[in-house]
């Protein structure tokens, strides 16, 4: 029998070392190495329960083609983040903040199948505490089956005795296999877990879900082979402030990264928002400067959110920039912008930049809603509240097209809004004139601030 051998590896970048140092010698990152088994002293007890298929070079074109039968997950907002669907003999990671609901979710969806038998695994919780939620989240007549295990050994001897459809594991940081000399959480341990539940995933042709904590930086913990491992990782995020949950795609091998979906927490769980339009936009009682609205696209999925600025005197000499939901950097690209193209003096004044309702966009077309509500708060005349933007700024203050902007109109005209600002070159392309919303094509700031204010 060979002997265990064992290395030490970086938790930041990977590399190897014969010994423990405390130092880095590749990033420079103290006390990351950690001792990881590189040889077993016994083989896995996945090989023992499933048969691995001898592969063959095959001419691309000879390859079949076979229907890419994708499973109703009964949730639209995780099947339009997965892609339209759960594939089968997929590996699907989601991580989270604790607390931010990544296992009422996962409970919620293994309880909304009916006619598949799901299996959900926990290291965390006890069956009771399990039950208790299920109540809260208003369990109804399902097929799901909980185990409280950490062992992958005893895991996968029960999954062979009761063959699920769909295996839910919370959390990958609590399991532990026999092979590996190590405490639970370890790098070794989530690598080797991971490991065997995606091995038998893909010869089972059983799509697992594995719920993955992060750490202080955000990142998932573990190892980030972790995540090449995987098909699909999700991410669980939202503002403990807010109600809202947002669940976003970073990798998708079956789908788009750029989907969205969106929850409302509440008592009886998460409830899907399927026009998160109405939610991002707030309902003044008056009208108030520094507000203006953005029509966006995350994914193919319209929606419009409330951009909210404040501009002040610097009290202190120097002067503030401050956002939330919004990159940093371009806000300051874009004040510099007005402050030297259009001649507006931003650069003595505190800019505070807020994206209502907690959510984080990157759409260039928000640019132009910022632009307007910085103005509007500068000059402390407010903006008519059916009024929308969707256009991108160029750094010359030129007004440039975003993609898809017939979708941006069409969203903001269901909604009421009466007036939408877009760039000219968008304005080439024929629009209906059988639309009740008013276009109006700019080409500079200069003409946004003219229509606006005078």
């Amino acid at each position: 029998m060979a002997k265990t051998k064992t290395a030490f590896f970086c938790s930041n970048c990977g590399t190897q070392s014969p010994k423990w140092i405390g130092k880095c010698t590749s990033c420079g990152e103290w006390n990351t190495y950690v001792e990881e088994v590189i040889q077993r002293s016994e083989p896995s007890i996945v090989s023992g329960l499933t048969s691995r298929r001898k592969a063959s070079p095959t001419l691309i074109s000879e390859i079949e083609l076979s229907k890419e039968n994708r499973i109703d997950t009964n949730n639209h907002e995780l099947n339009r983040v997965l892609g339209g669907g759960l594939v089968p003999g997929s590996v699907v990671l989601v991580g989270g903040e604790p607390g931010i609901g990544k296992s009422t979710l996962m409970l919620q969806v293994a309880l909304a199948f009916k006619n598949l038998k799901v299996l959900y695994v926990s290291g965390e919780e006890s069956e009771q505490q399990i039950r208790m939620r299920a109540e809260r989240l208003g369990m109804k007549q399902n097929n799901c089956y909980i185990l409280t295990e950490t062992a992958t050994g005893d895991i996968l001897n029960h999954i062979a005795k009761l063959s699920p459809q769909i295996i839910i594991i919370d959390s990958i940081q609590t399991l532990t296999s026999d092979s590996i000399d190590a405490s639970a959480g370890s790098i070794s341990q989530i690598r080797e877990t991971a490991s065997e539940l995606q091995r038998y995933a893909k010869t089972a042709n059983v799509p697992v879900f594995l719920i993955g904590h992060i750490t202080k930086e955000g990142t998932l913990a573990g190892p980030k082979l972790l995540e090449h491992m995987v098909d699909t990782v999700l991410q669980f995020e939202g503002d403990r402030n807010y109600g809202y949950r947002i669940l976003r795609a970073i990798k998708n091998r079956f789908g788009s990264t750029s989907e969205l979906g969106i929850y409302e927490m509440q008592n009886t769980g998460l409830r899907e928002i399927s026009n998160p339009s109405e939610i991002l936009i707030t309902q003044h009682q008056e009208p108030v400067s520094g507000i203006a609205v953005a029509a966006t696209i995350e994914g193919m999925r319209p929606m419009l959110i409330e951009t909210q600025a404040l501009v002040s005197s610097a009290a202190y000499g120097t002067p503030q920039r401050s956002c939330t939901g919004f990159d940093s950097r371009r806000l300051n690209m874009l004040l510099a912008v007005l402050e030297k193209r259009s001649g507006f003096k931003l650069g003595v004044k505190d800019v505070f930049l807020n994206i209502a309702g907690g959510i984080r966009v990157d759409d260039p077309a928000t640019d132009l809603a910022v632009v307007s509500a910085v103005l509007s708060s500068n000059i402390d005349i407010p903006i008519n509240p059916k009024t929308c933007f969707a256009a991108e700024t160029g750094l010359s203050g030129e007004i440039r097209p975003v993609t898809r902007f017939e979708q941006r109109v069409s969203e903001a005209e269901k909604l009421g809004f009466e007036t939408i600002f877009i760039s000219k070159l968008n304005a080439k392309t024929a629009i209906s004139s059988a639309r009740a919303i008013k276009v109006i094509p700019v080409g500079k700031i200069e003409d946004v601030f003219r229509h606006l204010f005078g």
